[in-house]
């Protein structure tokens, strides 16, 4: 079963962005960003695409 996010169709705050980047540079797995950022795997797929940020699948 996935997890739930209770953060559903929440804005991203300037910190999430920040640590969203951070993390993307640094080359976390989608998997990982998204549990840092407590935060679903596809929202974070979307906020990264939209940022023109490379994020690696699976590690």
């Amino acid at each position: 079963m996935a997890e739930r996010f209770e953060r559903h169709k929440q804005a991203w705050t300037p910190d999430e962005i920040q640590k969203l980047h951070t993390l993307a540079k640094k080359g976390m797995a989608l998997k990982a960003i998204a549990k840092a950022l407590t935060r679903s795997e596809e929202s974070v797929k979307v906020r990264a695409k939209g940022d023109n940020l490379s994020i690696a699948k699976l590690r």
